[in-house]
């Protein structure tokens, strides 16, 4: 077992680990960060998806131990002080969140999206979110709700 640092929505915590396990694992059972969910473990749903060091990773790929010298955010570390980030509050607003599982994935690859381009048009939103998988078949309220989180928003 491995002593590691991680430094996860801004706190840092000390995991012991076996050197199998994964992000998602430590996320989820060791830090009680269950927003992340587990869904195919293959990296191919997108619904672990998390932020490493400011990038759209999914954390059922990632091992635990690699992660340790990096700035990891969860859809849990958005929030400040009780209030929503503009992305979460887009998707509430715009009614994209329908069963909720494949959301926080969705949220962290729109919040990576616009950190790395803030006015992307609707094909450059539909190409970022296109490895997130919904099986409710809500993208065109999530493609709705990432272009409300953009400066200029319905504007556009």
């Amino acid at each position: 077992m491995n002593s590691v640092v991680l430094k996860v929505n801004g706190r840092q915590s000390r995991i012991n680990l076996e050197g199998h396990e994964t992000l998602l694992e430590v996320l989820r059972t060791q830090l009680g960060l269950t927003g992340t969910k587990r869904g195919c473990d293959q990296g191919v749903c997108g619904s672990c998806t998390v932020l490493i060091n400011g990038l759209a990773a999914r954390s059922c790929l990632c091992l635990a131990a690699l992660a340790a010298d990096k700035t990891i955010v969860t859809v849990e570390g958005l929030e400040r002080d009780g209030k929503l980030s503009p992305v979460q509050q887009a998707f509430v607003e715009a009614g994209a969140v329908q069963c909720g599982f494949c959301m926080p994935g969705m949220v962290i690859a729109a919040t990576a999206l616009l950190a790395e381009n803030p006015q992307p048009d609707k094909e450059a939103i539909r190409t970022a979110l296109a490895g997130n998988l919904c099986r409710c078949s809500g993208y065109a309220k999530v493609v709705d709700a990432v272009w409300r989180a953009t400066p200029l928003g319905e504007d556009r």
